[in-house]
């Protein structure tokens, strides 16, 4: 074996073993051994009947409707509908608008069913499909969460939140289309000579792709069976690829996030329990976090920093934190924007760029889309103090 080889194994090694070590001895110190691996087997065994699952339902229907939508043109119209408004925005297809809905009224995997669609996959550039993760992952749970805060009694503020999620999400779009043309070396794509609101069907794309899909010539009910059938086992695939993604990097963030289940008792070894090693971490950086977010205690770090691997989980911090008196209205402002954009992708980005085949970028995935959620949150907080000093 060469020693240059083996040099390398040997540090490697090293440093596996000492991030194992530090890790889990810092987890057991705090919480102690028993407990520490009853949270860990507790919260997988959790994550994967509440979430996962959650998310496979979510992904079957999205997959029925999105096989259906290709099937019979409603994908052909969005395309034409919505191409002056997301080439502009995003520098994609107007039937990339149809992820931004699907994964608006469900959750961030979504989209991956639709991207698994040829019909669908037709009207994108190679180095486009990537993109539809940091896309789709910007207005996961969008719906739900607006709901939450409107319920709290903050239409306004849920509404600027809204366009400040859509604010982050061109920018992590635009990063990564950016980072990914960089990589594959594509300096300009200009010289392919295609005007997107010039595109108005199918059959011209799929030319110019080298692509060609078959005329069926089943009936309307069979042609809807089949999409709808097809559609949804396309789902279940997407539900189990993302299984080790959401299990194994979920579980971490909750056990840095989150604290005893009973902070009165001390950990039980229940689900969900943790050391709150990143509440603490964001609250030494305060002093750049309040001015930029406008946040008037530092507590109020923890919904993003809990975001990062669960906006529901998230959620749960808001009715506390205003009884509380830790957050205002304008901290609702960046909560909707910040939790939407971000909406738990530490735990989602993995399994979705791996489903997309592009396991490759997923570190540039990420990284673009933590600065489209920051340039959400700071977005939503400078709209929000436009709209009191001018409304």
């Amino acid at each position: 074996m060469n020693k240059t080889y083996q040099k390398k194994i040997n540090f490697d090694l090293i440093i596996f073993l000492s991030l194992l070590i530090m890790f889990f001895g810092y987890l057991g110190s705090q919480m102690g051994i028993s407990n520490m691996f009853s949270t860990l087997m507790e919260t997988a065994y959790r994550l994967l009947m509440d979430t996962v699952f959650y998310i496979m339902a979510i992904a079957v229907l999205a997959g029925a409707f999105g096989k259906m939508a290709a099937e019979f043109g409603l994908v052909r119209l969005l395309n034409l509908l919505f191409a002056p408004l997301m080439g502009p925005l995003y520098n994609l297809p107007g039937v990339s608008f149809l992820g931004i809905m699907t994964t608006y009224l469900s959750d961030n995997p979504a989209i991956i069913s639709l991207a698994k669609e040829k019909g669908f996959l037709s009207y994108f550039h190679d180095y486009e499909v990537p993109c539809l993760c940091n896309l789709g992952t910007a207005f996961g749970m969008g719906l739900i969460l607006t709901t939450f805060m409107i319920g709290l009694g903050f239409i306004k503020e849920a509404l600027i939140g809204n366009l400040g999620a859509i604010i982050g999400s061109i920018v992590s779009v635009r990063i990564m289309s950016y980072r990914v043309k960089k990589q594959l070396s594509i300096k300009d794509i200009d010289h392919e000579k295609i005007d997107r609101t010039k595109i108005n069907n199918i059959e011209e794309r799929n030319f110019l792709n080298r692509k060609e899909l078959p005329e069926s010539t089943d009936s309307i009910m069979e042609r809807f069976l089949t999409a709808m059938l097809e559609g949804g086992k396309l789902g279940v695939d997407i539900g189990l690829s993302i299984i080790p993604g959401v299990i194994v990097i979920c579980t971490i963030i909750m056990i840095l996030t989150f604290g005893p289940a009973d902070p009165a008792v001390g950990f039980q070894g229940k689900a969900y329990e943790g050391v709150g090693l990143l509440p603490q971490l964001g609250n030494s950086l305060s002093f750049l976090i309040k001015p930029l977010f406008g946040f008037s205690n530092p507590e109020a770090i923890a919904f993003p920093i809990t975001a990062l691997g669960a906006v529901g989980a998230a959620m749960s911090l808001v009715p506390k934190f205003l009884a509380e008196g830790i957050i205002g209205a304008n901290e609702i402002a960046v909560f909707t924007a910040m939790g939407m954009c971000w909406s738990g992708f530490l735990s989602t980005h993995v399994g979705m760029m791996d489903a997309l085949n592009r396991r490759n970028l997923i570190g540039k995935a990420i990284t673009s889309h933590f600065v489209g959620g920051l340039a959400a949150g700071i977005a939503a907080n400078l709209l929000y103090q436009f709209t009191e000093l001018f409304f």
